[in-house]
């Protein structure tokens, strides 16, 4: 991997359904494809990650819905070929391997949290008002300012 500049680094929160994959999914394979993001910002947002960048992965679609652990972009994006699979739930007839419309990255693994942060106390930390979580129109991947992956990581590292 390259070593980048720990300035240039981005942060990201990126969103999945536990029931499909997890943190614990994401913790036994070491290392997996963010495939599947059919929303054209997110899409932008993935092709704008670069190696080392940070990860929040959070578990929507669940109750509560939080974060619940870290993870690192250790390949940049590069064409979804689940968009090209006909029995695929991602499949997208625009897409083809001669023109791409669909991109993934890889994600590595870094930390299952100690305890996970859910929706409620990420509203209630006022110290994360400008999490794109907290706002409506939600995205399945979205941008993290630095010092709100800090505390993010701060809370899910220490006990209740």
């Amino acid at each position: 991997m390259n070593q980048r500049d720990p300035r240039h680094q981005n942060y990201w929160l990126m969103k999945t359904e536990p029931a499909e994959f997890s943190i614990d999914d994401l913790k036994k394979r070491g290392i997996a494809p963010w495939d599947g993001v059919r929303n054209y910002q997110a899409r932008n947002f993935m092709q704008a990650m670069r190696e080392g960048d940070g990860v929040l992965v959070y578990h929507s679609s669940c109750s509560p819905p939080g974060v619940a652990g870290i993870g690192e972009v250790v390949r940049e994006a590069y064409p979804d070929r689940s968009a090209w699979d006909r029995t695929s739930d991602y499949y997208d007839p625009k897409s083809t391997p001669q023109k791409p419309v669909w991109f993934m990255v890889d994600v590595k693994f870094n930390e299952k949290f100690r305890r996970f942060v859910s929706l409620p106390e990420l509203r209630a930390a006022a110290a994360l008002r400008g999490l794109w979580v907290l706002k409506k129109g939600r995205l399945s991947v979205q941008p993290v300012e630095k010092i709100h992956f800090e505390l993010v990581r701060r809370m899910g590292r220490t006990s209740v």
